[in-house]
């Protein structure tokens, strides 16, 4: 599936309360596999989403979720970390210690106007702050239709500052025979963005073996 390519970055990945759970977490177990050191951030709502996308029950402490995806995606030890929203002395609420990248997904339309409007409300906010004022890859996967004249002047506004906008909209011409084949298809967009090496799908133009 993965790539056995290594790879030393490190990935912050936002779980918001928008629908599309399977995308997110499909994304940390590739960036695991991939080699890359990931930092876990999820707010309460996302929770909730999970729990009725997926039938996953995320813990309450960061410690127990961290420890619940470790041993799911088999993650080595230490390369996981998963923080809560309100851990404002984690490392990716500092510009000391920024991440390589950040990916937001998926997205509220509420996050992402917050973000947009630079709150800082909360530690996923705070993140992204952080990734754009230090120049870092910010990508951000809404998951909303339609999308209304604020939301796309958010989203306009963003993009201006340098920030991916990705929304998890699956193509079709790769035939897919799966709902995971069209999680795979978003997720492989992003991985392509963060510039980590995956085989999730045969890219355009070639075929598949």
């Amino acid at each position: 599936m993965t790539s056995s390519v290594p790879s030393t970055k490190t990935i912050a990945v936002a779980l918001t309360g928008a629908s599309g759970m399977p995308y997110g977490l499909r994304l940390v177990e590739c960036l695991l596999a991939a080699g890359c050191r990931v930092w876990l951030l999820y707010s309460q709502v996302a929770q909730i989403v999970a729990r009725q996308e997926m039938d996953l029950s995320l813990p309450g402490r960061p410690a127990e979720v961290e420890a619940m995806l470790s041993e799911r995606f088999g993650a080595a030890a230490g390369q996981l970390r998963v923080f809560g929203r309100e851990e404002w002395f984690a490392p990716p609420a500092s510009g000391s210690n920024p991440p390589d990248a950040m990916v937001v997904c998926p997205c509220t339309m509420g996050s992402l106007a917050s973000i947009a409007a630079g709150l800082a409300g909360n530690l996923i906010e705070r993140a992204a702050d952080v990734a754009i004022k230090e120049g870092r890859k910010l990508i951000l996967v809404p998951r909303e239709t339609p999308f209304s004249q604020l939301h796309l002047e958010n989203m306009l506004r963003l993009a201006r500052m340098g920030v991916v906008i990705l929304p998890a909209n699956p193509g079709f011409y790769h035939r897919p025979q799966s709902v995971d084949e069209l999680v795979d298809f978003v997720v492989a967009r992003i991985l392509d963005q963060l510039a980590v090496p995956h085989e999730l799908m045969p890219r355009w133009g070639e075929s598949e073996a």
